[in-house]
């Protein structure tokens, strides 16, 4: 009990240090009126050194991780796998279900976007219903970015899966292949497919 508290007090006391040296507290990103639906692909630009190593591998890319809107009993949430977010002591790194303010929240991400599907919106819904079912299954996040094992997942499988279960896979068999100092070489799909797929269209930037 003692240990558990002294690491909630480390981690408030690291996040009022962040919130010091950027010299602002801790808020959602997400602009006041959004309206998402059930299928929109959000993705958003990190702030740590994993966030800087997906946009090296993405070529340039402008964002680092990826979800998707889900309806949860009449509530917008947003589905993604991720590493190192941790909601209790021992949580794995798994696929989560937050509230679009809290996986807007400026301690994760420093710019945004939402994409939605130009076709039917039952497709999008069906894409929905899938990566909500990967949540109530629990699924794990996939260290080995290997989308051909779907019993893990990475946040780009995820959406892509999510899609390509309800009939419309958004990027196909597109994929970046590239090496990372210390890491073996991967090939898998990255935030640039999703983005650039002619599937999705703009919403909103922020």
């Amino acid at each position: 009990m003692v240990l558990h508290a002294f690491r909630l007090l480390a981690a408030a006391a690291s996040l009022a240090l962040f919130a010091a040296c950027t010299g602002r507290k801790a808020a959602t990103i997400l602009p006041d009126g959004c309206r998402l639906k059930a299928g929109d692909v959000v993705f958003r630009l990190g702030n740590g050194l994993t966030s800087r190593a997906v946009l090296m591998a993405d070529g340039g890319g402008t964002y680092s991780h990826v979800g998707i809107v889900v309806d949860s009993c009449g509530t917008m949430m947003i589905v993604h796998a991720v590493p190192g977010e941790p909601d209790y002591e021992g949580d794995p790194d798994r696929v989560k279900m937050e509230t679009p303010e809290k996986f807007f929240i400026s301690v994760n991400a420093s710019k945004g976007e939402v994409r939605r599907f130009r076709g039917d919106p039952a497709v999008a819904e069906a894409a929905a219903r899938c990566a909500l079912s990967l949540y109530e299954r629990g699924v794990l996040f996939d260290h080995d970015y290997d989308d051909a094992d779907t019993t893990n997942m990475y946040c780009c499988e995820l959406v892509e899966h999510s899609y390509r279960s309800a009939g419309r896979p958004l990027v196909g068999g597109a994929r970046h292949s590239f090496s990372l100092p210390g890491l073996k070489p991967m090939r898998c799909i990255l935030p640039s497919d999703l983005r650039g797929s002619d599937e999705l269209e703009l919403i909103v930037s922020f």
